[in-house]
């Protein structure tokens, strides 16, 4: 069977797992009802990105179990954090799962014959990624189009490197966009929920150290980048303000654009996916250059990330001070 004839059936299978999804959510209440932190205004069922992880067990079985550690990482926190969709369970239940998932990526991509030290701070940093990208999913379409994004930039490049079976990313491209058909919408019947954000941060963790490791290139780092800055800078807001940063808010810059400026949920969530594609634009035609010039991007880009995030931030906080005196 062609490649072709395989993505269809794909397709046609996850969109009626999702349809059957949303029935059995809706009669075992797994919902996201409203609350401060939320940017929705109407009970929405939770979990549906359980695609996304469907979509890695079906590469898993018909590729003859590649990438098995990744998948034994994969698997346990995506359970765990299904859970979390239908009862929220305390952080110290979640992070020996993530400790766990996080050190299953790293043995997958032979990172664990470094020093120690190494290995610890990529655990951290790995578990501190995984989280960044769950907290920045709160709004429709935010998750499916920055991971469309992300993974259609690494499935480019594994045509001209090979690095990994492209059925892997193939899947999950496809995943994403049965996903968009009930969240990439004004009053979306499905949100990604932990299991859909934390399944696509491993995806991404895994491919990003993969293709960065295989191809000595750290400018891999940016296909994250503009998640990264909001998250880094938000949390260092929050610090500022003497706030519990593991509590919820409403301080991630996505938020106050919808909140104070009013653009809609897509609106923001093709800006973001819009400024990622650039960013990954400029990673397709340099993960080549020398590291100088890679290290010099990633500065710059950074710097340029970080300097709109002020601005905007700026024109944001105006705006509530003229809101609040009229």
């Amino acid at each position: 069977m062609d490649d072709f004839k395989i993505n269809f059936i794909l397709g046609i299978f996850l969109l009626l797992t999702a349809i059957i999804y949303i029935r059995l959510a809706k009669s075992y209440n797994i919902v996201d009802n409203p609350n401060f932190r939320s940017s929705h205004t109407v009970p929405t069922i939770r979990g549906g990105g359980i695609l996304f992880y469907i979509a890695v067990i079906l590469f898993f079985i018909i590729s003859n179990f590649q990438y098995p550690y990744f998948f034994a990482g994969i698997s346990s926190i995506a359970l765990i954090s299904f859970i979390d969709d239908i009862k929220t369970l305390s952080a110290k239940v979640r992070l020996p799962f993530q400790f766990f998932a996080v050190a299953m990526v790293l043995l997958e991509v032979g990172l664990f014959q470094e020093p120690f030290l190494v290995i610890g701070l990529l655990l951290m940093f790995g578990v501190a990624f995984i989280n960044m990208y769950n907290f920045m999913d709160g709004i429709n379409g935010i998750t499916g189009l920055y991971s469309l994004v992300l993974l259609s930039a690494f499935y480019v490049i594994n045509n001209f490197e090979n690095i990994i079976e492209p059925s892997f990313i193939g899947y999950l491209i496809i995943s994403i966009l049965v996903f968009g058909i009930f969240n990439f919408r004004i009053k979306a019947r499905m949100f990604a929920g932990d299991i859909g954000s934390i399944t696509m941060a491993m995806v991404v963790l895994f491919l990003a150290l993969f293709f960065g490791i295989h191809l000595k290139a750290p400018i891999f780092l940016l296909m994250v980048v503009v998640y990264g800055v909001d998250s880094g800078l938000t949390i260092l807001y929050r610090v500022y303000l003497k706030e519990n940063i593991t509590q919820a808010h409403r301080h991630h810059m996505y938020q106050k654009l919808v909140d104070v400026f009013k653009w809609s949920h897509l609106k923001v969530a093709i800006v973001y996916a819009v400024v990622q594609l650039i960013i990954t634009s400029i990673v397709i035609f340099l993960y080549e250059a020398s590291l100088v010039i890679q290290y010099l991007v990633i500065g710059i880009t950074i710097v340029l990330l970080v300097l709109s995030y002020v601005l905007l931030f700026l024109a944001i906080e105006k705006k509530k001070t003229l809101v609040q005196n009229n």
